[in-house]
């Protein structure tokens, strides 16, 4: 539709919304960057841990399935793969912190 097809009167509510928008601040798109923010993170964190998870147990059994010691090398480098996963969760937090005190500052 083209601009000069609309009638008055929504050119009108659309100026009132405009005006609106812009004495209210318009923070509903910083809530909702906030809560995508939130689920990324959260999204991040569980696939970090699942994931370091996952690749220590396959090493795990690759080595326990090779040199024959079954339950051993799974234990041990599903241990590994765990710390590794703390690890990421730490860094991904460490550096959300920091972003977020940049973000403030600004």
């Amino acid at each position: 539709m083209k601009r000069e097809n609309i009638p008055e009167e929504l050119r009108a509510l659309e100026a009132k919304i405009c005006k609106m928008r812009q004495a209210k601040g318009d923070d509903t798109n910083k809530k909702r960057s906030g809560r995508y923010s939130a689920a990324r993170i959260g999204l991040q964190v569980a696939t970090d841990l699942l994931a370091a998870v996952i690749v220590g147990a396959g090493i795990g059994w690759l080595l326990d399935s090779m040199f024959g010691t079954k339950p051993l090398m799974l234990a041990v480098f599903l241990l590994f793969g765990g710390a590794a996963g703390f690890v990421n969760v730490y860094r991904t937090v460490k550096d959300e912190e920091k972003r977020g005190k940049r973000q403030e500052s600004l």
